[in-house]
Order: C-alpha cells, then structure tokens, then sequence
C-alpha cells in the first residue's frame, strides 16, 4: 500500500478514537441532565409538601372491633385477645371534577390539581350480619367505624357533605391505616342500626400534585372523573372503559367489579393487605409529554451519532478537496459539538425546549461553520459544513418530536446518510491515489480564489 493509502487508515482510525473520546462529556451531559432531573422531583416535593402530594382515595371502609378468646400454651385460663375486620361496600360511586393549574416552585413547575369528589356507598344489611356470623370472634358493633382512606392528608381542603343514613355527621382524625394510607374515621353504632343497610354519601374537595389514584372498595366500584387537561396518562391496575378527550381536556369512565381484584369484601387484621391493596389502585396522571429532561436525555441518545457524522463530514471535505485537517481540530469541533448539549440544558430551563434548542442549534452551527471556513481555507466548504450541521440538528429535532416513531426514522436517516457518504466517495480510488505531501495540493490563494 502507499504512504497515502497507510495515513488514510491512519486518519480514519484517528477520527473513531476522538468520537469514542467525545462519549466522556455526553456521559458528563447525561449526568447533569440527571442532577437537573432530581432538583425538579426536589421542587415538585416542595410544592407537594403545602399543597398535596400524589392522591389516592378510596371509598368507606366498615371497621368492626372484635374480641377473640385464646389460650396460650402452658396456661390454662384463657385470655381475651382484640383486633378488628373490615366490611366493604357492596356500591360505591364517585364523580370526580378536578380543576388543575401549574405551580411553580424555582425554576420548576409542575400541575396540581383541587378534586370535588361527590362519593355514594352502600353496604348491605345481609352482608353485615353474614359476616358477623362467620366470625370466630366477638363483634363490638357498638365501637364501629367508617373509614376513609385519603392518601395525603395535607390535601382534605374541605368535607363539604358526610351523611349516613341521611343523619349529618362528622370526619374525625385517627392514627389507624388503612394499608400504606392514613385515613379519616366517623363512628357508627351497629347495634343501633340492628338489620338497616348502611348508606354513605360523602362530598369533599382534594387538593394534590400530579396524579389522583382510587381504590376500588366495593363489590361494584363506578368512578368518573373530568379535567381540563389535554394530556391525562390512565394509570394503574385498571383503565377506563370510555374515554373522551379533546382540546379543552379530558372525561373518563372506570366500572369494577370485586372479581377485578386480588381481595374479597372482607378481612380481618391478621391479614396483610398492603400488597393487594396497592396493586388495585387506578386512575389519572396529569402527565406532561416529553418534558424538558425527558427531550435533553433523547437529544444526548443521539449525540455520539452526530459527533461521528459531523467528523465524517470533515473527513470527506478533507478527502474530495485535498486538504488536510489535524486531529487537533477534529477535537476542537467535537467540543463544541458537545457544548450543544449543555446550552441546550441550561436555556431549555429557562425559556422552554423548542426555542432553547434552535438558539443552541444555530450558535453551534455558525461556530462550526466559522471555524470550518479557517480551518479548510475555503469559505464555500465553511457555509457548506455549517448548513450540514443545521440540517443534522433539524433532523435530530424531528426525532425528539417523534415519540412513537423516533426509532424507525433515526434508522432511516442513519441508512440514509451511509448512502449519501458511499455515493460521495464512490469514485475514490483509495488505493491508487498517492501523495507524500504534507501541504494541499493547490495553494491556498487558489483555493481562496475558487471558493
């Protein structure tokens, strides 16, 4: 092979050595974007803390405390030994409007939201008394409580309406939980009701950040919810049965059944029912589509790519116009191809991705180009590189927009310009092609000249 041929090789493994080299300030890049990412979930915990975290509430619960005999080994009198069981509702129903805004907090935002929950659950009077006669222990129906399960408490902004059995009553706080939730208690005498049913109909405003959960505590469980929000993400163990949504926001529709679920309508204290509670929840996220970090992280995904087609385009510039261009350079380039990622981090805060991202685009692009034109001594080639470089970054733009379809088309476009290097090259004679100079092969003021 000729010397041309051996420092060709040399030169393009040169050119792979300095992109793999770049990958060390995209991982720094990705690394920021993630500190970035934990102030947010810091300023959204801050605005969680005065106003409501994630919600999720669920509907009655009837508490029974009950008294079981036991004898211990080695003792021959027994002992009374106290616990509880939990009835749930044979209906519940729930209409859920919520008003949703963004707060702020720093530079971060993040919606929150007031629900006006209108909640009705009944229990059955066969229920009440069939399990009260499978027990093995003794029902203190007079000590009973309704309970209702609030994920944070800090939201109860207002109990507009409680009454049972059309007789007003009161909420009163309580040190039990239901699962991982706290929960807010009315007493209600059993043995006074005798064989009534249980009718509860509840209204309350909840105030939380982000996302509101239910809980499906009844045989049947009809919820309902609205928003103004163009962009709800269905979460959970269910999703709805019909939905609606529109440019003004969003309406939804759950039916559950006690068969949906991984628990029955009874338990008792013994049982642990954190794990199957959690696993029932379902709802509503307030979700915001591919937000500042979520674009930064996808931007950055690319970045070792378009290192590596931006040095490539030098590299061919170098081959077609015979000129030369020192590693070095190659470095220079690469840095300030990676600095895009950070101005792009830092503006993106500030005043919103899309204009953030054509700010950095074009300083980074008119850099390039600039340096380019004094780089390769030809200011077509300069502008020529330099408009490359926004078509990469207009591509690259396209494929953070492009949630769905972000994958096919970076294939596309990566197929697309390894077609484009082989057509521009295809008439290189790689092995023939020799010369031992370290200089261009026309003068500089030639070059100048027919640029």
């Amino acid at each position: 092979m000729g010397k041309w041929t051996q420092s060709v090789t040399a030169k393009v493994l040169g050119i792979g050595v300095l992109a793999l080299l770049m990958t060390i300030p995209l991982l720094q890049v990705r690394e920021l974007v993630g500190e970035r990412q934990q102030l947010r979930e810091g300023a959204i915990a801050q605005i969680a803390q005065g106003w409501g975290g994630q919600q999720v509430l669920g509907g009655p619960v009837l508490v029974v405390p009950t008294l079981r005999q036991v004898a211990p080994d080695g003792q021959a009198a027994p002992r009374w030994q106290a616990g509880s069981e939990s009835v749930l509702a044979d209906a519940l129903k729930l209409d859920v409007a919520m008003a949703v805004e963004t707060r702020s907090y720093s530079i971060y935002a993040a919606p929150v939201f007031v629900a006006t929950v209108k909640l009705g659950a009944q229990f059955r009077a066969q229920d009440i008394a069939q399990y009260r006669r499978a027990s093995n222990a003794t029902w203190q129906g007079g000590k009973a409580e309704l309970r209702l399960p609030v994920g944070d408490l800090r939201g109860l902004q207002e109990v507009t309406e409680l009454r049972i059995n059309g007789q007003p009553a009161r909420f009163e706080s309580s040190a039990d939980r239901l699962g991982s939730w706290p929960n807010v208690v009315v007493p209600i005498d059993l043995d006074a009701l005798g064989e009534q049913p249980i009718d509860v109909q509840i209204g309350l405003k909840l105030a939380g950040t982000e996302a509101l959960q239910l809980l499906p505590l009844a045989r049947s469980t009809d919820v309902t919810i609205r928003a103004p929000w163009r962009d709800p993400s269905f979460v959970g163990a269910a999703l709805p049965l019909a939905r609606s949504i529109d440019g003004h926001g969003f309406s939804a529709h759950w039916h559950l059944l006690d068969l949906n679920r991984s628990y029955g309508q009874h338990w008792s204290d013994d049982d642990n029912m954190q794990p199957a509670l959690q696993a029932s929840t379902f709802g509503v996220q307030l979700y915001q589509p591919v937000d500042v970090y979520q674009r930064n992280v996808r931007a950055g995904k690319y970045g070792l790519l378009f290192i590596a087609m931006t040095f490539v385009a030098f590299f061919l510039f170098e081959v077609l116009k015979r000129l030369r261009v020192h590693p070095v350079q190659y470095l220079l380039v690469g840095a300030a191809l990676a600095t895009f990622y950070v101005v792009l981090l830092a503006l993106s805060e500030q005043i919103g991705f899309g204009p953030a991202y054509a700010l950095a685009a074009a300083a980074v692009a008119v850099l390039v180009g600039g340096y380019a034109m004094a780089v390769l001594r030809a200011r077509r080639a300069g502008l020529l590189l330099g408009g490359v470089l926004g078509l990469i970054y207009a591509m690259l733009y396209g494929l953070i927009a492009a949630e769905q379809y972000a994958l096919l088309i970076g294939a596309l476009v990566l197929l697309a310009m390894v077609a484009l290097m082989m057509y521009l090259t295809r008439r290189i004679d790689w092995y023939a092609y020799v010369t031992t100079s370290s200089e261009p092969t026309e003068p500089p003021a030639a070059i100048m000249e027919r640029s």
